[in-house]
């Protein structure tokens, strides 16, 4: 039989669970309303290749110019690499930065 101290237990250590499960989904959420922009001056391949419509060919092409050319001046200056034209530069532009280089 169980007593009631048990009980008082279980219904306070699911309301801590569902108060945890509830501040975890809006930090997601938060997270998700705020996407992390790359820095094309700084990112990886790997990290390049994660854009919409990049790939890992036009991730490597991204860094050759960038080595070859110096840093981007602007997000605009992605236009200026093989490969990314105007359409995969509009699916991209607001996910780059060249802050903080």
């Amino acid at each position: 039989m169980k007593s009631h101290r048990t009980g008082v237990f279980s219904k306070a250590a699911v309301i801590v669970f569902a108060v945890m499960f509830l501040l975890g989904s809006l930090t997601f959420a938060e997270n998700q309303g705020a996407p992390h922009k790359v820095n094309i001056n700084q990112a990886t391949a790997k990290e390049l290749a994660e854009l919409p419509g990049i790939g890992m060919k036009k991730a490597e092409a991204i860094i050759v110019h960038r080595n070859e050319q110096g840093k981007f001046e602007s997000v605009d200056d992605l236009k200026k690499v093989k490969g990314i034209g105007s359409a995969i530069f509009e699916k991209i532009k607001g996910q780059v930065t060249v802050e903080g280089s």
